[in-house]
């Protein structure tokens, strides 16, 4: 793809960052104009509850490339970037936070890294501007998720990416899953790569990482582990561990049934036996728990979990819509 016919979408999902917009809008705007992209400049205001929006509209007034969405209250990054990949229709999207910590001069190598025959291009903050409290929990969220995912990267939170159009269409962005969005595309059989990002620190407003996100983060991983290897056959999951625990119950039901054979009783291995009938039982009811997930994964479908309150210049719409959409 070359730069002149590029279309390009900048997704920037945010929650209360209304002294970083303008600088950040201003520097994407020079790599805009260095480049000649055709770009649309996609803010999505997670329910702020400063002057973000505000901040937001007046550049969208300067400036005819920027678009936006807004939540009618805080939903999460994943519901903003799934709202933003709805309505997205260029060859490709960068993704990155609203911040400025992400670099916006980053998109050029982002680009180029994906005409390599990349379909989805994560950034590594290989040199990180944050305080211990969150670079050692993302070292080992990392670690973890790379052993869990199958793919080999480093930093697969960082808000920096591009994807091509393809990518974007596809996935679908759950609740929490914005963070294993490489691995949910790797696990689709898209080519995922990875190049190292300038990182800077966080000048204005606070950080949204807290002790929770983490606990959270892993909840998330298995759930991704669930939807990537077993999400179209749980029943492969949950039977293999059903029946692995029900034929160790079997196993010690028929020890101390043969006791009672030989012996004609079963030598005081009471504990034994209620430990074998209790694996028989729990067993049982994780294949019929794998059972009721297949059958639930075959009539499922894709529900949004967020309401849109405004946009502006989003799809073939040029004027801002005052009305409510619901998507």
């Amino acid at each position: 793809m070359t730069e002149s016919n590029l279309t390009l979408t900048i997704v920037i999902p945010l929650l209360n960052e209304e002294e970083s917009l303008e600088p950040l809008h201003e520097k994407i705007r020079q790599v805009i104009d260095q480049h000649e992209y055709q770009v649309t400049i996609f803010f999505v205001d997670d329910g702020s509850t400063d002057n973000s929006y505000e901040v937001i509209q007046r550049l969208a007034d300067k400036d005819p490339s920027v678009s936006a969405l807004r939540f009618r209250r805080n939903f999460g990054k994943s519901a903003a970037l799934e709202a933003a990949f709805r309505e997205v229709a260029s060859d490709v999207v960068i993704t990155m936070d609203a911040d400025l910590q992400d670099d916006p001069e980053e998109i050029p190598n982002l680009l180029a890294k994906l005409d390599e025959g990349f379909d989805l291009v994560s950034g590594w903050k290989r040199k990180r501007h944050d305080p211990i409290t969150k670079t050692v929990p993302s070292k080992l969220f990392n670690w973890v998720t790379v052993r869990a995912s199958g793919l080999d990267i480093h930093d697969f939170n960082c808000g920096l990416k591009a994807y091509r159009h393809d990518v974007v269409e596809e996935l679908r962005v759950a609740r929490g899953m914005h963070r294993y969005l490489p691995a949910l595309a790797h696990w689709r059989g898209f080519r995922v790569g990875e190049i190292p990002v300038r990182h800077h620190p966080r000048i204005h407003g606070t950080t949204k990482f807290g002790a929770a996100r983490l606990v959270n983060g892993f909840l998330d991983l298995l759930t991704v582990l669930l939807m990537t290897r077993y999400g179209g056959r749980p029943m492969h999951l949950f039977g293999w561990v059903g029946t692995f625990i029900s034929m160790a119950g079997f196993a010690i039901c028929g020890y101390i049934g043969f006791l009672r054979l030989v012996h004609g009783w079963i030598m005081n291995r009471y504990p034994l036996l209620f430990l074998g009938v209790l694996l028989i039982l729990l067993g049982t009811q994780i294949l019929a728990t794998g059972l009721l997930a297949d059958v639930i994964v075959s009539g499922r479908g894709h529900q949004s979990d967020f309401a849109i309150v405004d946009r502006l210049r989003v799809g073939s719409s040029s004027e801002p819509d005052a009305g409510t959409s619901t998507l």
